[in-house]
């Protein structure tokens, strides 16, 4: 599987982006796909993910409510739209996949994922 994150870009406090992870290879379905940011001096931390199985979708509590996941079955495709950005939330984010349909308890772990986009950089200015 490829997954092939863009979307990232400068944007000021307020703002809005939306995020793509194209996966080729494989189909998501029945899969797990997330979002992990990562910032300097920090470990890569969880932001959301989609169980494609029941189109479950979890989220970290730091975006909950201002972030949303969606998914293209036909595009093999997830989506993060990203509104009220924070600067706190300027990081690489990187799209994940897993073949396994991961329970509550496990799908915020990156060692649950197998498959990893190169990173996609979002900018939050103050």
């Amino acid at each position: 599987v490829q997954l092939q994150a863009s979307g990232g870009g400068l944007v000021q406090a307020g703002g809005s982006l939306r995020l793509s992870c194209a996966g080729s290879g494989r189909t998501f379905t029945s899969s797990t796909t997330a979002w992990f940011r990562r910032t300097p001096g920090k470990e890569r931390e969880f932001v959301g993910a989609i169980r494609w199985s029941d189109n479950n979708k979890f989220y970290a509590d730091s975006v909950k409510g201002r972030f949303t996941l969606s998914g293209d079955n036909a595009r093999n495709t997830m989506y993060l739209q990203m509104n009220s950005l924070k600067p706190e939330d300027t990081a690489v984010y990187y799209c994940a996949a897993s073949p396994s349909s991961w329970i509550s308890g496990v799908i915020r772990q990156t060692n649950r994922y197998d498959y990893w986009g190169q990173g996609t950089l979002v900018t939050v200015s103050s």
